[in-house]
């Protein structure tokens, strides 16, 4: 079913979980110090090549657009096609924006930000999700769902970047190392170690010590 980008459960639709499917699942929650939205795309048997090909893209698509250094009061319509690049190479796209705002215990699509012809320029302490994605009819989906605040970069002239906020591995099962550069390897490892720093005290400070190990194997370079 999620090959369909917005799809709705049920009782006519609904089906039993496989290990021999991609299993996508959008999550949130609304906090009081803020709106979460995350999707990750699990395949728990053994993907076809296409499968584990098209997720790696969608997955590099979200690296080079998280990773993106940009002139401030850049509109996100001008550095969207970066989270397609990787698709856009072999012919594939998805038919969905490529973000939206977010709001702080508001709407989890908090207009007016996002990578849209309509969009206002992307400024620093903005929030929007990045969700590239991938969908075969009838088959499978894959998108790839973070949160992203816009910060000041590293560089000489006030340029700006994306920082991730959203904390949870990828699908190593999916992930073809071959095709990524050296530059989204470092990203993903960088990526890793910050999950380790941030959520495993947590994890341990709660007794979470099954999900501990969990993360351990999921954040290894």
């Amino acid at each position: 079913n999620a090959a369909l980008a917005h799809y709705s459960p049920s009782n006519g639709t609904s089906r039993r979980l496989s290990v021999d499917e991609m299993y996508l699942t959008d999550t949130g929650g609304q906090y009081l110090d803020g709106t979460t939205d995350i999707t990750r795309t699990v395949h728990w048997g053994v993907p076809t090549p296409l499968q584990k090909e098209a997720y790696t893209r969608v997955l590099m698509g979200n690296i080079d657009l998280s990773r993106l250094v940009f002139p401030p009061s850049t509109a996100g319509r001008t550095v969207e096609s970066f989270a397609r690049r990787a698709l856009w190479d072999v012919g594939l796209n998805y038919g969905h924006g490529t973000g939206h705002g977010i709001g702080n215990f508001l709407s989890v699509h908090e207009w007016p930000v996002g990578f849209q012809s309509n969009n206002v320029p992307l400024t620093a302490g903005m929030f929007t999700s990045i969700e590239p994605g991938y969908y075969k009819d009838g088959e499978f989906g894959i998108r790839i769902e973070d949160i992203a605040l816009v910060v000041e970069a590293q560089t000489k002239k006030p340029f700006l970047t994306f920082e991730v906020v959203s904390l949870v591995p990828y699908d190593r099962n999916l992930i073809n190392i071959s095709l990524l550069s050296p530059e989204q390897i470092q990203y993903l490892n960088t990526y890793y170690e910050t999950i380790r720093a941030r959520v495993g005290p947590e994890l341990l400070r709660q007794q979470l010590h099954e999900e501990h190990e969990w993360l351990q194997r999921n954040t290894e370079p």
